[in-house]
């Protein structure tokens, strides 16, 4: 074979084993702060939801773009439009020449937000024993069980997530999407109010008690006894809050 002709094949030759590390080579991401599954700003809105509603950005505190997206590895834009979308939740707010902050509810505000959860819940769970009844029973009621476990054991941690969990799950089965998405909603902006209900076992105990008349009226396709139960449970968690801040809305706001 022509000297020249072997040299072509070595080029070829090379020229594929560059081409094949080419392809072989993961992609770098330009930003690295999140596993891309869904669309940037969904992915930092979740994270900088989560932060707000574990106290991680406290009530009050200004949001700082700059700081949020160096730790999260993103652009300031995502950072930026995530707050809007958050501000539209009640979750922030916007303060003319001095930046995005996190909402602090007063305990007046908290209050209102329990009166308005009691009202859409009670629709909630009269939709749910209306469409499903026995059917949703069976997944409620585990959950129950599931939270008289955390009781016993004493951890008030996975307790408080199982409650949220439980009804999300509600607002979901209803199939009522815009009820349920205020339902939720709201729920986020409660959550703001750093005061925890749920903390003790006698509390505990009583809250979990007032999910078992929830699940039982579905199970039965009650839809008053549920409409009822799930109303009253979110009212029952405003005296609570009274309770544990020691007066009226106007002796503690």
């Amino acid at each position: 074979m022509p000297p020249a002709n072997q040299q072509n094949i070595v080029d070829i030759l090379h020229y594929i084993y560059l081409l094949g590390a080419m392809i072989s080579t993961p992609k770098q991401h330009e930003f690295t702060g999140f596993k891309r599954r869904r669309p940037l700003v969904l992915e930092v809105r979740d994270e900088l939801e989560r932060m707000i509603l574990e106290g991680e950005v406290p009530g009050g505190e200004r949001l700082n773009e700059h700081t949020l997206a160096a730790q999260m590895g993103v652009s300031r834009a995502p950072v930026r439009e995530a707050a809007r979308s958050l501000e539209r939740d009640g979750l922030v707010t916007t303060v003319a020449k001095k930046g995005v902050f996190v909402r602090k509810l007063s305990v007046k505000d908290a209050l209102e937000l329990y009166d308005l959860r009691a009202m859409l819940a009670g629709i909630l769970c009269a939709c749910v024993a209306r469409r499903c009844g026995a059917d949703a029973g069976a997944a409620l009621r585990a959950q129950v069980e599931s939270m008289s476990e955390a009781i016993e054991a004493r951890d008030e941690e996975s307790y408080f997530a199982q409650n949220l969990a439980f009804h999300d799950w509600i607002a979901e089965a209803a199939d009522t999407k815009r009820t349920a998405a205020l339902y939720i909603a709201l729920g986020k902006e409660v959550r703001l109010f750093r005061h925890r209900v749920l903390t003790g076992q006698d509390s505990l105990r009583v809250s979990n008690l007032e999910h078992e008349r929830i699940v039982t009226a579905i199970e039965m396709g009650d839809v008053e006894a549920a409409r009822e139960a799930g109303s009253v449970h979110h009212l029952n968690g405003k005296a609570r809050l009274l309770d544990l801040m020691g007066g009226s809305p106007e002796e503690t706001a």
